[in-house]
């Protein structure tokens, strides 16, 4: 299990059965980054791969 596990299992564990929109997935990402700017490149490469799940040429 890799340390960023524990915190994927934490969300799992506390929101789990939470329903969102990805616009509401988007606002949180945004929030996120506007506090913590330096994880802004990782934010950015993991919005862009979930916008590309579905893209058999990506």
């Amino acid at each position: 299990m890799y340390f960023t596990d524990r915190g994927i299992e934490e969300l799992e564990r506390r929101r789990g059965d939470d329903e969102v929109t990805l616009a509401w997935l988007a606002e949180q990402l945004q929030a996120f980054v506007d506090v913590n700017p330096e994880f802004e490149t990782a934010v950015e490469r993991f919005a862009t791969w979930l916008a590309r799940l579905d893209d058999p040429e990506d």
